[in-house]
């Protein structure tokens, strides 16, 4: 009879284990002493081809505590450079380890990390572990960023290890069970074209571009045509975060994943307050990955990529150099065009009209000046978009001549206004994980306690359902909470 482990369902493949092996380190999880399940995704087991009830027992925290392997697989430690904070590093995963690509029923490939398994050949001096915290934080963040269907890496469970990590003091340890389209990185393309292999950058980018986009294969330039497509995705995928508030915080070139999925939730947090400064993460000193920041940062990461690329053109350097460098130049038009079909989609706009960028700057000027929260002005929107009901604080001054200008844009639409106020609501959630609900699940779970994290967790995971269940977790912070701060989790 099979075990536990080898029923679950687990079909692996391993692509990217067959690239040149100067890409990575074949690396084994360090066992833990006593494993067990703190969370199980057991939704998306099972859309991943997963048994989740042969993976809810021993067996299943076994494999995601490290302390066995799943048939098929081939554990490796990824090599990546990165600029953390401009400074560029050689970097690698130091404390994660990539079993392999699960193959689900439809067909598509998902890398499974076992992230906090141990020390690698680039743990750099670390221990290579993660605490429970951090790793539940990254449980709470990318699977509501699902939810508001922005891309972002999963989270498939959470394994206690029955050991404490050592950081400012002793913290429950854990290894995350982390999914991505890929792990593949900008950095690991600087790191594939800085290490003076001649093999490791056209490997990179040929399997690259068959993971994401093989239709590119048989371009004139597949290196240019594999560049704009990760601009697009890029330029789409910041858009998205910036209209719901979210501030990455560390948008290294080695936390930029090519496939355009967010990764590495690290000193991560949504806005409250509307303030475009806004920095949650304690070393980010100079605001370098601010909300309004990170359209900027973005394209700084690109070019970084497009330098990368630029050894695998063909011909003239110089021309090759214009060539890269006018798709490059592409990205603030298309953050632009994203961004702005985003902001009408939140407003309510079904039409085009000239003047509908400025009617959204000055939404955010008006918001900024009295410090309105984000999510629940544009929820509240959403709710006064068909009724001229009173809206506070939009009942008086500039925001009152603000929302009569916008309510009269919504009249021009050939559209009802019904249409409208449904756009709004599949666009402008009523839950987003606010900082202090997560900081309430989070220590609860440090104590043992998951029923404040499972609860918060439900509501993020239906962020537009105006249901009773939600209601707890609308609100902003409640007063006297003080600036709030973010840390990495290394």
């Amino acid at each position: 009879m099979p075990s536990a482990i080898d029923a679950a369902g687990w079909r692996f493949d391993n692509s990217y284990a067959r690239l040149p092996p100067g890409l990575f380190t074949r690396s084994t999880p360090v066992p833990v002493r006593r494993p067990g399940i703190v969370f199980l995704n057991e939704p998306f087991a099972t859309r991943l081809g997963l048994d989740a009830a042969a993976l809810a027992g021993p067996d299943g925290a076994a494999i995601f505590a490290g302390n066995a392997i799943p048939p098929g697989a081939d554990p490796i430690a990824q090599a990546y450079a990165g600029h953390q904070f401009g400074h560029f590093t050689n970097l690698g995963d130091g404390r994660a380890i990539l079993l392999g690509e699960q193959i689900a029923p439809d067909g598509s490939r998902h890398d499974i990390q076992l992230k906090g398994a141990g020390r690698t050949r680039y743990s750099r001096g670390g221990d290579g572990r993660a605490a429970l915290g951090p790793m539940l934080r990254e449980v709470l963040i990318s699977e509501a960023l699902h939810a508001l269907g922005i891309p972002t890496t999963r989270s498939l469970a959470v394994a206690s290890t029955g050991e404490a990590v050592l950081r400012e003091e002793a913290l429950p340890g854990a290894i995350l069970v982390r999914v991505a389209a890929s792990h593949i990185r900008v950095g690991t393309f600087q790191y594939a074209a800085a290490v003076g292999d001649p093999t490791l950058l056209p490997a990179l980018l040929a399997h690259a571009i068959s993971r994401h986009d093989p239709g590119l294969a048989e371009a004139d330039e597949p290196a240019l045509a594999f560049l704009e497509a990760v601009i697009d995705r890029q330029a789409a995928l910041i858009a998205r975060w910036m209209q719901v508030g979210f501030i990455h915080g560390v948008m290294n070139t080695d936390n930029m994943a090519v496939s355009g999925e967010t990764i590495d939730y690290g000193p991560c947090a949504f806005l409250d307050a509307y303030d475009p400064t806004t920095v949650f993460s304690s070393i980010d000193r100079q605001g370098r990955y601010a909300w309004a920041n990170q359209p900027g940062i973005a394209h700084w990461n690109l070019a970084r990529l497009a330098e990368s690329l630029l050894s695998t053109l063909p011909g003239d350097e110089e021309a090759a150099l214009d060539r890269i460098s006018t798709v490059l130049a592409t990205f603030p038009a298309r953050f632009a065009e994203h961004a702005l079909a985003g902001w009408r989609a939140k407003l309510g706009m079904l039409t085009e009209e000239e003047g509908d960028q400025a009617l959204v700057t000055s939404l955010l000027a008006a918001m900024e000046g009295i410090g309105a929260d984000f999510t629940a002005t544009f929820s509240g929107l959403a709710a006064a978009a068909e009724a001229p009901a009173a809206f506070p604080p939009f009942d008086a001054g500039p925001l009152a001549d603000w929302r009569a200008a916008w309510r009269a844009r919504l009249g021009r639409q050939s559209q009802p206004l019904a249409d409208a106020r449904a756009l709004m609501r599949r666009t402008n959630p009523l839950v987003i994980p606010r900082n202090h609900r997560v900081e309430e699940a989070l220590a609860a779970a440090a104590t043992g306690e998951m029923a404040p994290f499972e609860k918060l967790l439900d509501a993020i995971a239906h962020p537009f359902d105006d249901t009773p269940a939600s209601f707890p977790y609308r609100d902003g912070p409640p007063p006297g909470c003080g600036p709030y701060k973010t840390f990495c989790g290394t």
